[in-house]
């Protein structure tokens, strides 16, 4: 049984317990755990602070904190990440959306595509984004893993492009009909000597086969730089995003392939990000 607390106190006792097993912003996270436990807006947890918990969201929310603690992410127990203004549902069988695949959003919508590829489509963020933004497209989100592909249609369904979006299962472009006038991908590009230095929220609880190729991180470039000729319209874009470190590697590889006016774009913080080449006229 959960002593008697008010929301303040809970939140206090929260914040330490997590502040103590490494959390990142523990003070946050607590806060925003209490709001899901209570069941109501973040924005709220102020109002209800003097208030005494009832036992059953006290108990709810020393079983979320008592998850974060082993470093669950707060995705995973929210059950869903904004992305691009918009909620997605998520899950441990998909990469969290996060603020620098923003970067590969704005590249794509700087010019029109009626038609999108998204290899490795996970949780459906960057699809869904890109049809939301461009009412006029249609697109195929592509996936190995089966649970990203139901996860990503559930994604689909809420956000109410059904109409316009197919999810396939596909070993990247092996079962891919087509041709596009845009690709996109966000694909595994941790080396496997980075993956330990990764944190535990990543590693331990985040899909290992879309983080990884196991090797050398850029496996995935190579498989897609090899078959998008086959795929991307005369004019076509291919913009996919990158490690930090990767630019040069892979700008050589969609060289290598045939693509033209082939590009590298910072994010926010200035890191390379974004890869962008085109299919020549």
């Amino acid at each position: 049984m959960i002593a008697a607390q008010t929301a303040a106190q809970a939140m206090v006792a929260a914040t330490a317990r997590l502040r103590a097993a490494g959390v990142d912003d523990p003070a946050r996270d607590a806060r925003v755990l209490l709001a899901h436990a209570a069941r109501i807006e973040a924005s709220r947890v102020t109002l209800i602070a003097p208030e005494e918990l009832s036992p059953e969201i006290a108990e709810r929310y020393d079983q979320l904190i008592s998850l974060r603690a082993v470093r669950v992410p707060v995705s995973h127990l929210l059950g869903e990440r904004e992305f691009y203004g918009r909620r997605f549902r998520v899950s441990s069988d998909v990469l969290d959306p996060r603020p620098e695949t923003e970067t590969l959003i704005e590249a794509a919508l700087s010019e029109p595509f009626d038609h999108v590829l998204d290899l490795g489509v996970g949780s459906g963020c960057i699809l869904i984004t890109l049809l939301a933004e461009r009412t006029s497209a249609s697109g195929i989100g592509a996936d190995l893993s089966e649970a990203a592909c139901l996860q990503a249609s559930a994604n689909v369904v809420q956000h109410q492009v059904q109409g316009r979006a197919e999810i396939l299962q596909s070993d990247w472009l092996e079962d891919i009909q087509g041709q596009f006038d845009l690709i996109v991908s966000n694909p595994p590009y941790i080396s496997l000597m980075e993956m330990e230095d990764l944190s535990p929220e990543v590693r331990e609880h985040e899909p290992r086969m879309a983080l990884t190729d196991e090797g050398d991180g850029l496996e995935a470039y190579r498989r897609i730089a090899a078959a998008v000729p086959d795929f991307l319209l005369p004019g076509g874009r291919i913009l996919v995003e990158i490690g930090p470190t990767q630019g040069q590697s892979v700008s050589a590889l969609f060289d290598a392939a045939g693509l033209s006016d082939t590009g590298i774009i910072p994010d926010l913080d200035g890191r390379d990000r974004v890869v962008v080449a085109r299919m020549p006229q």
